[in-house]
This record gives C-alpha cells, structure tokens and sequence, in this order.
C-alpha cells in the first residue's frame, strides 16, 4: 500500500490526506515515489519537472514516472515533494508478516515454500498430482508517453499483448489522430476479425463525430474498432461509443491504456 502524507495548500491553508499513486515496474513489482515533507503551488507546468526518477526496490531499475501533484478545490496545484532522487529506501525485497506483538519481522523465503506445502495425507497413500495451472499473461510493459509518436507507439504494443498481428499503419486516414491496422487470431476476444484503431494524441477529448468515423469505417471493411485517447472523451462520445460497440480506452503518461467503458474492460481483461 502506497504511503499517505498530509498536504497543506498554501493559498487557501486547507489541509489534504495525499497518497503516493503506485506504478508497474517492468518487471511487474510496484513502484511508488516516496514522498518528502511539504509541497508547492505550481504556477506554471514545465515538462521536465512533471517527471520524477523512481527506483524498483525489487530489480534496481530507475525510470520516470508523472511527478505527484494534487489539486486543491481552490483551483491550486500542489506538487507534493519527493526525497532526494526518487529512490524508495523504505521498501524491501524481503516480505514482511506481523507477529504476534504487532511488530514485523522478516519471512525466511525457505519457510515460506515450506509453510505453503499441503500436510501429506494419513497412512501411504499418495495424493493425485493436480494438473499445473495455466500460465498467466505477462503484464503489459508500459512506455512513458511523451510524444504523439510514443502515444502511437503505446496503442500498437498494447494491440500486440492483446493477440493482434501484422499492426500497421491503416489505408484510410482518419479524421484526426492516427489510424493502425491488425489482423486478428483466434485467441482474441473479438474473434479473428481485423480491427482497426484509432490514437488520438492531441489534447482535444474525442467527440462522438470521431467515434462515428472509426465505426464507419471499420463497418466498410468488416473489422472491429477500438478507440485510444490521450485527451480522453465527452460524455456524448462515451454514450455513442456504448451503442456503437466501440471499446474507448484513455492513454495516461505512464503508458498503460485505461478501459473507459465495459467494452473496453472487458477487452483487456480477454
């Protein structure tokens, strides 16, 4: 669980609870900046102070993640501060379980296999081997969007981890964004169609004119759609987007795109 520090605004003195936003490391364990004393108003947003370096604690690797922030309800940006260069000293790979005074104490890996080993049955009979489980999907490996080209860069790697092939630039240009092409596989939820998508990065939220767009044009070459937004979408987009049958997902800066509606949460989650 994320660590929580108490913010003051410093325009209007009125007091916050602000927890540290977790982000997926690449090799799957989560990573939060750990945070400093205090914050400050941003008067101006400037991109290289948006960012700030974050070390896993679990393999060492440091990358940059959105620099937390908070917004007041009288309308002013916090920055909440982070300790020295991001690196998280209170983390540990060890695991921690609670004794019985309320204190932690390490957990012994060789104790662990051993304590989540099955008592063996009485008498000589041996149990039935179960079947091993399937392996489960490796977690989508975000990249940090900082160009239009990253934002396009991120909706064809997250087509790839969902079982799409052949991604490539699509033949009709849509209206605004970019338009990917892919041929789908029998694993994909949408069935072995071919799908098109469409990544809007600019800073305008999708309306339900683009949403119409990309559904007709994928209803003219029998494919699925999906939409990817870095701006996001309106309210009447959204509904459009629901009777349509158009899964909407929101590229944040970290690189992980978000289900908007059902059909979008229901599509990442095949």
């Amino acid at each position: 669980m994320s660590e929580s520090v108490p913010v003051r605004c410093p325009a209007c003195r009125r007091e916050h609870l602000y927890a540290a936003p977790t982000y997926p490391c690449v090799c799957g364990a989560p990573v939060s900046p750990p945070l400093g004393p205090g914050a400050r108003a941003v008067t101006h947003q400037v991109w290289e102070e948006a960012w700030v370096t974050v070390e896993c604690a679990l393999c060492g690797r440091r990358s940059e993640w959105p620099h937390p922030e908070l917004g007041c309800a009288c309308g002013t940006v916090l920055r909440i501060a982070v300790t020295a260069d991001g690196a998280d000293p209170a983390r540990s790979v060890v695991e921690r379980a609670a004794a019985g005074d309320g204190t932690a104490r390490a957990v012994d890996p060789a104790d662990a296999s051993a304590a989540a080993e099955p008592p063996l049955p009485a008498g000589n009979a041996v149990p039935a081997t179960p079947a091993p489980p399937a392996p489960p999907r490796r977690a989508f490996q975000p990249i940090t969007i900082r160009t239009a080209r990253d934002a396009v860069t991120v909706a064809a790697l997250y087509l790839r981890w969902l079982g799409y092939q052949d991604i490539r630039r699509a033949d009709q240009r849509p209206p605004s964004g970019i338009g990917l092409a892919a041929r789908g596989t029998s694993g994909v939820g949408l069935t072995a169609r071919g799908l098109l998508a469409q990544v809007d990065p600019t800073v305008r939220p999708a309306s339900p004119r683009d949403v119409e767009c990309l559904w007709l044009t994928a209803m003219t070459e029998s494919a699925h759609c999906v939409y990817f937004s870095l701006a996001g979408y309106t309210a009447e987009a959204r509904a459009r987007a629901d009777t349509l049958g158009v899964p909407l997902f929101v590229l944040d800066l970290t690189g992980t795109p978000q289900p908007v509606n059902t059909l979008a949460d229901e599509l990442g989650h095949t």
